[in-house]
């Protein structure tokens, strides 16, 4: 787990083990066997890991994968991977416990469901969509008109 998100987000943000290293204030060989997994970091380590690339400790530490395989690499501080839902055969996903009790989705709770041809789909509280819908509005109707 630790290991691969150390590689994982050291490729990611495109340094060497080496600048990684100074940055945290270790030698490249000590950072190198945490990325092999033959020493761990103490969690101050961890905490500078961390800052360094907009996570939490907690990220740092777990692993997610896309497809029970894949690993994907941890997300940055107030995004989160939930893991991987289906579609059954009704089109209906189930949304995890988790993520229903921590957006108070409860039975009824409206989503707007939003789309990017080449990203996906995204679901928005109602509530939230339609303040940001209208705080849009109210910004337009403010500006002059060119």
């Amino acid at each position: 787990m630790l290991k691969e998100n150390l590689m994982i987000l050291r490729n990611i943000h495109g340094l060497s083990q080496e600048e990684i290293a100074e940055k945290i204030g270790i030698s490249r060989q000590a950072y190198a066997k945490w990325e092999s997994g033959a020493s761990l970091p103490d969690i101050e380590k961890c905490k500078r890991l961390a800052d360094i690339y907009g996570i939490t400790i907690d990220s740092l530490m777990k692993s997610e994968t896309s497809d029970g395989k894949t690993p994907v690499p941890p997300p940055p501080k107030g995004k989160n991977i939930w893991g991987s839902v289906a579609i059954n055969e009704r089109g209906q996903i189930v949304i995890p416990k988790e993520v229903r009790e921590k957006f108070g989705l409860t039975v009824g709770k409206r989503l707007i469901v939003l789309t990017d041809d080449s990203e996906g789909i995204a679901l928005v509280p109602a509530e939230i969509f339609d303040a940001k819908m209208k705080n849009a509005m109210r910004y337009a109707s403010m500006r002059p008109e060119e």
